[in-house]
């Protein structure tokens, strides 16, 4: 199996189960055209991360790591009328292409894009009582997971979601001699995360357009 059969298998399923969205197709397009890396989760993964959204029956998400949107869209679209998401983006850039598709997908009033290093404005979401989060999802810079965990449980309930994209990078999580930064710091990610008495975890590796990663996810079982 290759990289090439695995996105084939990926289109496949997306025709199956995701119906052309044009607002999602924009999102997609306008970042490409404003140069964002195509880094965002695939549409199998958007709709897991939604599906996983709606099963919890979230009322809140903090998303750390916003690129064009995409991602975004996909859990927001999981949410009450009354429901809010808030996700954090470094690169005023991706910030500003980010509202604007945020804003044509009509969710605007339900997600608050907030601009500056994540480990900036964590600390000011737990200082403004913007906690606890029912889903919390972590896609951003690698060496930083293990702070971004830290403060998911802060920001997080008994009851609540964590989940973490990019965490098997290809395979290299399991080299303990990698010098790799991201490699490096997922890997201190999933020890703190197995070491961690208050969630319930597990990882799995997965393959698709987006080549070969996986996804961590934690239910948190006791209360920060």
């Amino acid at each position: 199996m290759d990289e090439e059969r695995w996105s084939a298998v990926d289109g496949y399923l997306t025709d199956l189960y995701i119906p052309e969205d044009p607002d999602l197709e924009a999102t997609l397009r306008t970042s490409t055209e404003a140069g964002l890396p195509s880094i965002q989760v695939s549409p199998p993964q958007g709709k897991l991360l939604q599906l996983l959204a709606q099963i919890r029956g979230t009322r809140r998400i903090l998303e750390i790591g916003t690129l064009g949107g995409y991602s975004t869209i996909w859990l927001a679209r999981a949410l009450p009328p009354d429901g809010r998401l808030v996700t954090l983006e470094a690169n005023p850039r991706h910030v500003e292409v980010a509202r604007a598709n945020l804003a044509r997908a009509g969710l605007a009033n339900r997600v608050e894009v907030r601009e500056g290093p994540a480990l900036h404005s964590l600390p000011r979401l737990a200082e403004d009582g913007s906690g606890p989060f029912d889903l919390i999802f972590i896609d951003a810079d690698k060496p930083a997971y293990p702070e971004y965990l830290s403060w998911a449980l802060k920001l997080s309930r008994r009851g609540s979601v964590i989940v973490a994209d990019n965490v098997v990078r290809k395979g290299a999580v399991a080299d303990p001699t990698s010098p790799d930064p991201n490699v490096v710091g997922v890997r201190r990610f999933h020890e703190l995360l197995a070491a961690e008495s208050r969630v319930s975890a597990t990882t799995i590796q997965t393959v698709g357009s987006k080549g070969y990663d996986g996804f961590a996810l934690a239910f948190v079982t006791a209360d920060p």
